[in-house]
Parts: C-alpha cells; structure tokens; sequence
C-alpha cells in the first residue's frame, strides 16, 4: 500500500480526567489487587521456590521483578490484548519474539463481557498497568499525559496509520487496518447485471435496488440487504459504524469537517443528514423484516453468508476466512450524495505504551511487529489488514481485496465516528431503530429527532 497520511489529531475533544474514568472504586480496586494477587502466586509457584517477597507491601512489585529476571530478560513486558479471538495467535508471536530477541512479552487477554476500558481503570487504581494495551482514538484524552511519544521509531516510517495527538504527539501503534461500508454479494450483483461500481449516487443504488428486489427469487435471495437496526445489542453497528458515514462518506482521509461540527455543542448539517436519511429509508424499504427490527448480529452475518442478502451493513470482521463464504465480496460506498465513492478504512483502535512502564522495551516490541516475522504471523494466522507498507502478505480475509483497492486510490474515509462524544451512539441508535420501525415517518422527521438527540446529548 503507498503511504497515507491518516494521522488523527485529537485536538483535547472528550476530554476525562483519571479520576472521573476510575473514581474512588473500591470494589474495583480489589478485585484488580486480587488478580495481581493471584498473578503473582502463580508466577512465584513457577519459580524458585526460595525466592520470596521482602515484605507484604512489596510483594506484587517484588514478584514482577523476580518474573522478569527469571524467566526472561529484564526488557519483559505485558501487553493487555483487547481482541480475544486472536489471544491464539498473540501467544504465538510472543513466543517467536522470545526466541528472535531473548525478550519476553506477557499476553493478558480480556474481551468478551468484559470491556478493556473497564480492566484498565482497575489496574490503574490499584497501581498494576501494562506496559502495552489497547485504546480507540476518542480515549487517548483519558490518558493525557500517560502515554509514551513514539514518535521517531523506525515503524513509523512503514505506515501513515498512526495514532497522532497535538498534545501526547505520536501515541499509537496501528496493528490493523479495518473498513467498513456496504459489504456486497459479488455473485448476485453479476447475476442481476449490477455493477458495484457505478453505485456512487443515489440514484444509481435506487435502481439498483428495484432491479434486484425485482429479481429475489431469481436470484434465491431473500433481500436486497442485510441491515439489522436492533438497538439493544446491535446499538454499536447503526450507532457508530452507520452513523459515521454521515459524518465521513466521501471525505478524504484527513477530512474533519462533520465529527468537527458535531463536536461543537452536537451541531449537524441538516441538508447532508436529510440525504444520509433518505438512503437509510431505502435501506430500510428494501431489508429483511423479519432482521431489521428485531434481528441480531449472527442473524444477520449468517443471512449474508449463505448467500441471503445482496448487501450487509457491516465491515471486513464480518466475514474473516475464505471458507466463511462461496462467492466473492467487496464494498460499495453509502452514496447518499452524487459522487461519493469512499468506504471508511483505518485503524479502529491501537496498541499503547504507558509512559511510566517499559517504554524501551514497547518501543522495541513494536518496532519488531513491524517486520517480517510478526506480519507473517498477524496476517497470515490472525487474519488481520497489515497497516505497513513494506508488508509483503496479503491477507486472506475475503474482503481484502476490495479494502486495498480503495486505500491504494486513495478512495477512502477515517474511521472519525471514533472521536464522537463517547456515549452518543447508545442514544443515536434508537433514531435508526424508530425510523425501521416506522414510528419515524420519513427522512425530514428523522433528520429533526436525531438533531435534537444530538444536540440534548452534547448539552447534557
């Protein structure tokens, strides 16, 4: 890929403080000393049985220290994983990192029902943070002033995908590239004599829809999309990932036009929301009924698998191996203005290192994942989008292909819904629901409900 220029400066939007994040938490703080606890004990049972801790009050550092001394270098380092479904794959690079430095690297791995946010700010209080861990853009303002500046670092030089901040400087390590926009069924656009590329205005998708909707039992589909606006459990996909083509379709990269506007006291460009609106409404008229209300996430990415839906508002995760699918895929642009012709690419979140940790040896690790060996392993076994340019595999996610024509022409948006006040998406999800619904009549009554929602939610 040729070098991009997606450094997103944070200009101090959303800004917590540590004390607001973590608060006087008891309960929290215990339950993170009893995990350290724990760590700890396990970590000595493995050592020497001799080796014990000078005093109680020691006792978690003391244990750190004789881990690292033991059973490593004295560069060990910890790095807390957000993303569970490539814990496999994590433990592996460490072990290949172990055996091509001499250095260690620990692995913890949270997710699930458990957000990394949340085990941050345990750790934090009880004074037990990573040397490494994952943040999303809009949190780097949680951490002001506790994140080690990068800046300089050979990686840098292999990728535009960094994590920029006008105040911390370059803060974080891009370990993938994700995309979202309309995930397309290759096969049944062919058959229904559809191009994907000429849907860059609303009038082209409009026609588009009406001839394969016209064409379902033809085609052996039971809808022309798979859009899901549940807002319970799916509240993050219309909340955040569908709501961030308003702010972002058909913006360079760098572009913060919207996300700027809506960061000011929650204001919107109604002309703009009214289009995003109008192609929502399509999107609605031609989905499942029977997923768009009431629907989940594995209803939806299943649909789409086998081969139900021409389209699915989601991203590249949805679908993550060759054997997921039997037809080609690729992504259309949500061109609810003429011309718009972007998906939206970049890095969801990134790897940090805490200023008061291992910096050296984060700095180290990270310089090392952007080689050769760790990509292999990144990309080849955990499936993710190599963010470096120099990289020489290609990922196997089917979607792959589709991602880096977009990035390579330069045809794509930021991921900028990440720096919206944190929250909104739980209260902008019910508008898209109420709109699937039908309790929102049309795309004027939408534009004014979401406006004001906004605009409350900014105020409060």
């Amino acid at each position: 890929m040729k070098k991009k220029v997606l450094s997103m400066l944070l200009a101090g939007t959303m800004v917590l403080s540590m004390t607001a994040c973590g608060g006087s938490n008891n309960t929290a703080a215990d339950t993170a000393d009893s995990t350290a606890a724990t760590a700890t004990e396990e970590a000595s049972t493995e050592e020497a049985a001799t080796e014990e801790a000078a005093s109680e009050e020691t006792t978690e550092e003391a244990a750190t220290e004789e881990t690292s001394d033991t059973t490593a270098s004295a560069g060990a380092i910890r790095l807390l994983n957000g993303k569970p479904e490539i814990n496999d794959q994590l433990l592996e690079l460490a072990e290949l990192y172990k055996t091509e430095t001499g250095n260690e690297v620990s692995i913890e791995t949270i997710g699930g029902d458990t957000s990394a946010g949340d085990e941050l700010k345990k750790m934090y209080q009880a004074d037990n943070m990573p040397d490494i861990f994952v943040i999303e853009a809009n949190q780097a303002a949680t951490w002001d002033g506790m994140l080690a500046d990068l800046a300089g670092e050979e990686w840098t030089d292999k990728t535009g995908f960094e994590l920029v901040d006008e105040n911390m400087g370059t803060i974080g390590f891009p370990y993938t590239v994700e995309a979202t926009a309309l995930g397309y069924n290759a096969d049944v656009l062919k058959a229904a004599g559809v191009d994907p590329a000429s849907l860059t205005s609303p009038a082209a998708w409009a026609e588009a829809c009406e001839t394969l909707d016209s064409k379902k039992d033809e085609l052996g589909i039971t809808a022309v999309f798979g859009w899901c606006a549940e807002p319970a459990n799916l509240g993050w996909s219309s909340g955040t990932h569908v709501f961030g083509q308003y702010l972002d379709a058909g913006l360079k990269a760098d572009d913060t036009t919207y996300i700027d506007m809506l960061n000011d006291g929650g204001k919107i460009d109604e002309d703009r929301m009214t289009k995003f609106a109008e192609f929502i409404g399509m999107m609605n008229k031609y989905s499942d009924p029977n997923l768009l209300v009431d629907g989940t996430y594995d209803n939806q990415v299943a649909g789409f698998k086998d081969g139900k839906y021409a389209f699915i508002t989601q991203g590249n995760w949805c679908v993550t191996s060759p054997e997921d699918v039997s037809f080609e895929v690729g992504f259309a642009p949500y061109a609810f203005e003429d011309g718009i012709n972007t998906i939206i690419a970049g890095p969801p979140s990134y790897w940090v290192a805490y200023k008061d940790g291992n910096v050296d040896a984060a700095k180290a690790f990270f310089n090392w994942c952007a080689g050769e060996s760790a990509q292999d392993i990144l990309v080849n076994k955990a499936g993710l989008v190599s963010p470096f340019d120099d990289c020489k595999f290609e990922a196997t996610n089917p979607f792959y292909k589709s991602m880096k024509s977009y990035i390579d022409a330069g045809n794509y948006s930021g991921w900028h819904t990440m720096l919206k006040k944190d929250g909104l998406q739980n209260e902008t999800c019910q508008v898209f629901a109420d709109y699937a619904k039908g309790t929102i009549a049309d795309a004027a009554e939408f534009t004014d409900k979401i406006s004001k929602v906004i605009a409350g939610y900014y105020n409060n």
